[in-house]
């Protein structure tokens, strides 16, 4: 049994872009830091000193009831509590012959406690009191000798006043830094991402001439040995073609002797020699096109459906047009090699049309690939020897052989032209209970 990976279920959720998960390693230490300072300011600064204030305020207002008390009714009094009012900053009142109702009222908490403990130090286990909050002040009302005593005190006197200022800063700070980061990893993201649009164009035969290396060192390194890679696949098949060009004159030359020479031979003895020759000339044609691959022409925007048209057109001709039906599914135009993409679905038409009473060709539209889609009814090619019918030069013995009375070829030079641009070329059971070749194309 399989341990779980929390990780592994952890990369579900994760952003695939690099962007994004850079974003990421950046913004989540600072969140985390933020998280941890906002802790320690709010619940342990904060509490702390608001539990210092409000003792100091709970000690101003025992200090007021030892006065109170310890002084009779008098000027004396008065001016006592009158200069403690003015140097404290508090609003002191004395209502005489009054008392407080029970229950106290308590809707202060952050100044109960503190009153609690200090009274209980300072004045006794039992001294009545309420507190409560009007507008910016915190009245608290103390039952004394002679009746009540009110003091307001300031709200700042309290509770921390720079709170907010403090969230304010860290938020904006953070922001600031969230941009600028998000400005710096675009910036060293760019590079890789047009580095791997101009793999992904290579890749499909579309020219990338306008690409140059920038951005990071390690950046550089990697598109400058794409751009040299680039360079020496380009040398490689335009060496391979120039050679090509050369030996297909070179052969062809003699076997355009040979078929003069025939063509003033008598008929009867011509006949058999002249079918050699085809075949050699047709032979030679598929060996030429198979080795010079995707060269000699170039992307250019096409609409699929006139490839598809063509391709069934050309091979209804000899095989008559009852026999083949095409089905256009929506239009999808793509940079593609016109001319090599038709040969590819040609040659697919051609093989279906070979082994097949019945051909159906449909070209389909998706969100992601084009597809052109060639279904017959004939014997169809086991599913363990399908990727073998791939193979160059290659002729299956039994069943159906795609490349009965050919070169071995057919299957090879579609399936190169198909990934040549990017796709791929799949064989599958077609409904018709034959085979079914699929042309994929990415869109």
């Amino acid at each position: 049994m399989d341990r779980p990976r929390p990780f592994r279920i952890l990369k579900r959720w994760l952003p695939r872009g690099l962007f994004w998960r850079s974003l990421i390693i950046i913004v989540a230490p600072v969140v985390l830091l933020q998280c941890f300072v906002s802790y320690a300011f709010f619940v342990r600064h904060y509490d702390i000193m608001t539990a210092r204030m409000a003792r100091g305020v709970a000690g101003d207002v025992a200090f007021l009831v030892n006065l109170e008390e310890s002084h009779p009714p008098g000027t004396e009094r008065t001016q006592l509590l009158d200069m403690a009012a003015r140097n404290l900053g508090y609003q002191i009142a004395l209502m005489p012959n009054e008392s407080l109702s029970k229950p106290y009222r308590r809707r202060a908490p952050y100044v109960n406690r503190p009153l609690n403990a200090t009274f209980r130090q300072q004045l006794g286990e039992a001294r009545p009191f309420s507190t409560y909050v009007e507008d910016s002040r915190a009245v608290i009302r103390v039952e004394v000798r002679d009746g009540v005593l009110q003091v307001q005190v300031p709200i700042k006197r309290l509770e921390v006043s720079n709170a907010d200022v403090f969230v304010l800063w860290m938020v904006i700070s953070s922001l600031v830094l969230l941009a600028v980061a998000i400005m710096f990893l675009r910036g060293q993201v760019r590079p890789i991402e047009r580095l791997a649009k101009a793999a992904e164009s290579f890749g499909k035969g579309r020219p990338v001439n306008d690409f140059k290396p920038y951005g990071a060192t390690e950046v550089r390194r990697a598109a400058q040995a794409f751009v040299t890679m680039r360079e020496r696949i380009e040398r490689y098949v335009q060496q391979r073609t120039e050679m090509l060009a050369g030996v297909s004159h070179d052969m062809k030359t003699p076997l355009t002797r040979m078929k003069l020479e025939l063509a003033m031979m008598p008929e009867a003895d011509a006949k058999a020699m002249k079918a050699d020759i085809a075949e050699m000339e047709h032979m030679l044609d598929e060996y030429l096109d198979f080795a010079r691959g995707e060269t000699g022409e170039d992307a250019q925007p096409t609409n699929l459906a006139d490839i598809v048209e063509d391709a069934a057109r050309a091979a209804a001709r000899g095989a008559g047009e009852d026999r083949l039906h095409v089905t256009i599914e929506g239009g999808a135009v793509l940079t593609v090699r016109r001319a090599a993409l038709r040969r590819c679905a040609a040659n697919l038409i051609d093989n279906a049309l070979k082994y097949g009473r019945h051909v159906e060709v449909t070209l389909k539209h998706g969100a992601r690939f084009a597809e052109i889609v060639v279904d017959d009814d004939g014997p169809g090619i086991p599913e363990h020897r399908r990727e073998e019918a791939f193979r160059p030069f290659h002729r299956l013995d039994e069943g159906r052989n795609l490349q009965k009375g050919g070169s071995g070829l057919g299957l090879a030079i579609a399936r190169d032209i198909a990934r040549s641009h990017g796709g791929d070329l799949l064989l599958s059971e077609s409904p018709k209970r034959g085979l079914r070749a699929t042309i994929r194309l990415p869109i």
